[in-house]
């Protein structure tokens, strides 16, 4: 049997084909290589470039490699971008999640995990965030990744078609064994464009916003670093093959950090002060994002490995200095 990675030459993409590989599966990674890099694929894994909607292709990989499970990465991903274009964010992500889905439900895939988002809940809804809380995305983005999830549902009771939801938080960080990590330039994460700033290779750090209602103003996420995110998925996998009903976990370590703190964390790890610069708030951004992570914990048994700020900033500077020489 073989994993179908869609996306998989993208940041946890190929952290998740590499997780998969290292256990000795096999894998078929389909991506259209529009912001995703060749370069960051597992030699191990198959890669095939093609879009997720085209639905003849994802039926013959399926047939041709014996494929069991999806997981599905692939999308756009930037916010502002989403405010801005909203009608892409529905064609690239909606849509195609949606050819997708009937693709693997024709082809007789059984088990499918999707990568969401944690910007799904309600702006105002209570912090640390449990899987039950209200789901009132303020973001084009987060209302696809949410269509996505509602379409996941009723293919389930529908069809004999389970799949997993895991709704992440801030992604960030790279693989220990320095084999991949985040490769676009124009990347928008806080702790990538830190370690840009670090290397010289943008001036100075953004601070998109400082009127937040939280201790210092700045916005705060769970920060959750992209291996530990790979063992979610893995457990995830082994529980739908183990025959496990349709479910929905968060992915995060249950504790917040600001803008400033991550800035203050990155200046302790290089030893000398950041360039900032504040800015307005960017739009769709929720002012705190954190999670409750005790139902992937209690339910899957999921055990963090890697749950210190500092150990991620460090790997993505790692990765950084890597992937610039």
């Amino acid at each position: 049997m073989s994993v179908l990675v869609t996306g998989g030459a993208g940041y946890i993409g190929s952290h998740m084909t590499y997780g998969l590989v290292d256990r000795g599966e096999k894998v078929v990674v389909l991506d259209n290589l529009t912001t995703g890099n060749r370069g960051l694929v597992s030699e191990e894994a198959l890669l095939v470039e093609g879009e997720v909607a085209d639905q003849a292709l994802v039926k013959r990989l399926v047939a041709e490699h014996a494929v069991d499970a999806v997981i599905h990465f692939a999308g756009s991903i930037v916010v502002p971008d989403s405010v801005a274009e909203p009608l892409a964010y529905y064609g690239n992500n909606t849509v195609a999640s949606r050819a997708l889905m009937e693709a693997c439900v024709e082809a007789g895939v059984k088990a499918f995990i999707f990568s969401s988002t944690a910007t799904v809940y309600a702006e105002d809804a209570r912090q640390p965030l449990s899987e039950t809380e209200p789901t009132i995305p303020i973001s084009p983005y987060a209302k696809s990744k949410l269509m996505t999830e509602w379409m996941l549902a009723d293919a389930s009771r529908a069809y004999d078609f389970r799949h997993m939801v895991l709704r992440y938080f801030n992604v960030a960080g790279a693989d220990p064994a320095g084999r991949t990590g985040q490769s676009s330039p124009r990347a928008t994460h806080l702790i990538k464009r830190a370690a840009q700033v670090v290397l010289g290779r943008v001036p100075h750090l953004d601070i998109f916003g400082t009127d937040y209602p939280t201790h210092d103003g700045t916005g705060v996420r769970d920060y959750i670093h992209v291996s530990d995110l790979v063992a979610a998925h893995l457990l995830a996998l082994d529980a739908l093959r183990a025959g496990h009903a349709s479910s929905t976990f968060n992915c995060g370590y249950g504790r917040g950090a600001s803008v400033r703190d991550v800035i203050t964390t990155v200046e302790q790890v290089i030893g000398r002060e950041l360039p900032v610069k504040e800015s307005p708030r960017r739009a769709g951004d929720p002012p705190t994002l954190i999670a409750d992570p005790t139902r992937i914990k209690e339910t899957l048994g999921w055990t963090p490995r890697h749950d210190d700020l500092a150990e991620i900033v460090r790997s993505a500077l790692e990765w950084e200095r890597r992937f610039n020489a």
